[in-house]
């Protein structure tokens, strides 16, 4: 018999599953896709019921592909955060899913700015307020959906709901709580303030247990769905960028990640610390590791724009079948090879705009664009935009006194055979970036480990599990261009929120 642990990540478009051995060699692997619905303009939803099927598929392919011979010791989940499902007492949701790409509540942020609301939400919860986080959802829901917000009992974040579903316990973690903005980040508990805010108290919320701890067994019902056995030990996972964190070993300070999923997050590592010590425009979370935090900063859904590009911009209309994902990424990056920095004088802002930017208009888009731009031109654009983003967030983080040493890179970015060097030249840090693509399944893994008792500690579990990077370096030449044109960059869109 080989004992194994399974990592579970539960992302913004699907649901990924990773088997892995006590040292760390992947064993099998599983993928399951669902919808994001917009049913009006701004909103973005899911239905945590299909998330749920995704989960029991995902698990299902895993112990198929592995056999009987290889039990799953422990299993973990690092999931996206941000998103809010309300829920009866018994986890039945009552409405869709309200996600982090939601904005159907940024008149009422604007109006929570203006009265000045923002400084204390950050004082306490050490987030700035966003529209799409649950916190304006909340109230939202409170102020225009009164039926619903009455038949809801709990609120609940993705990790705490799938807790649930799998051991018949509400269990979230702080790193992911934590984005709800209902917690305190200094004593890392439910705040009565913050709930009281939005009309809550922290009875509506699921119990707070650290990253790494078990939350239970694998209930009856759960293990005929999934597959798994009732000894497969279910362990407290936490935030998906967290957990990414983590298996890259970026513990302490000094190099910072760039996830480039969905959305583009940067996170560094940092030790007991306020917000007022953080730059004013990042946010300060929970880390999964003990007695760690982490300093963030959401960079803008770059990665749903360079899906927009592919299924607008390259796919043909006259194709009897339309291209695969893989194909449609092969014409992408091959006709990027042959691009030239500056795209032809086209710069491109993320569509909410710039977050650089304090309160800011929601303008963003294609700047300067021309007959004579190619869809080639409009794809370099997106690519560059988020590496001017990158760069203003790295200058803000080390303004505020915070060593920056080297930038390690995850997500789907690393596959472009691009916009990695595009990174490093706008940026002018040395980067590490690797192939492999499942870092949050991996962290979660090694806190499923930790948490059964496989590993000592974490530190055992980062070096069992490590994934040697790629390292990579600005191009000197490049890196003065990119220098004169984010000045252009940072100009248009200081001009833009006006």
């Amino acid at each position: 018999m080989q004992k194994t642990l399974l990592g579970l990540d539960i992302g913004t478009n699907a649901t990924k599953g990773v088997l892995f051995d006590l040292s760390g060699a992947e064993l099998a692997q599983a993928e399951q896709a669902y919808p994001l619905s917009t049913p009006q303009p701004g909103w973005a939803e899911q239905d945590p019921e299909q998330v749920w099927q995704a989960v029991v598929s995902v698990i299902r392919q895993v112990l198929n592909q592995a056999g009987p011979e290889r039990p799953i010791v422990a299993l973990a989940l690092a999931a996206q955060s941000g998103s809010v499902i309300p829920a009866r007492a018994d986890g039945t949701p009552v409405y869709p899913m309200i996600t982090w790409l939601d904005t159907r509540t940024e008149a009422l942020v604007k109006q929570w700015k203006a009265a000045g609301l923002e400084e204390t939400v950050r004082a306490l919860s050490g987030w700035l307020l966003y529209p799409g986080l649950p916190f304006p959802n909340i109230a939202w829901l409170r102020q225009f959906k009164p039926n619903v917000f009455a038949e809801t009992e709990r609120f609940l974040s993705v990790l705490d709901f799938l807790n649930q579903r799998l051991t018949g316990i509400f269990c979230a973690d702080l790193s992911s709580a934590t984005e709800m903005q209902l917690v305190d980040v200094s004593t890392g508990q439910w705040s009565p303030e913050l709930c009281s805010l939005v009309g809550l108290t922290p009875n509506y919320l699921a119990r707070l247990e650290p990253a790494g701890t078990v939350v239970g067994s694998i209930t009856p019902t759960a293990g005929r769905l999934t597959g798994l056995s009732k000894e497969t030990l279910v362990v407290n996972g936490g935030h998906d960028q967290c957990c990414t964190a983590l298996a890259m070993g970026l513990i302490d300070p000094g190099p910072v990640m760039l996830a480039t999923g969905t959305a583009w997050v940067l996170t560094g590592a940092v030790e007991a610390i306020s917000t007022r010590d953080i730059p004013p425009n990042m946010n300060l979370n929970f880390h999964v590791a003990p007695q760690r935090w982490t300093i963030s900063q959401f960079l803008g859904g770059f990665g749903a724009s360079v899906e927009w590009c592919l299924n607008q911009c390259w796919q043909s209309a006259q194709a009897t079948t339309p291209l695969s994902r893989a194909e449609l990424y092969a014409h992408f990056d091959d006709a990027l090879g042959h691009s030239q920095p500056g795209c032809n004088d086209l710069l491109f802002l993320p569509l909410g705009g710039s977050l650089q930017v304090p309160d800011g208009q929601s303008q963003g888009g294609f700047i300067g664009l021309r007959l004579d731009h190619t869809r080639t031109d409009m794809s370099r654009a997106i690519l560059e935009g988020a590496a001017f983003e990158l760069r203003w967030a790295l200058e803000t983080i080390q303004q505020a006194g915070l060593a920056v040493e080297y930038l390690w890179v995850a997500g789907g970015a690393t596959h472009s055979p691009v916009w990695p060097q595009i990174l490093a030249d706008v940026s002018g840090l040395p980067i590490s970036l690797t192939q492999y693509a499942q870092w949050p399944a991996l962290g979660a893994a090694i806190l499923a480990g930790a948490g059964a008792g496989i590993f000592e500690s974490l530190n055992e579990g980062i070096a069992r599990f490590q994934k040697p990077p790629r390292q990579l370096g600005p191009d000197e030449k490049s890196a003065q261009f990119y220098s004169e044109r984010f000045v252009a960059y940072k100009q248009m869109a200081q001009r833009l929120a006006q």
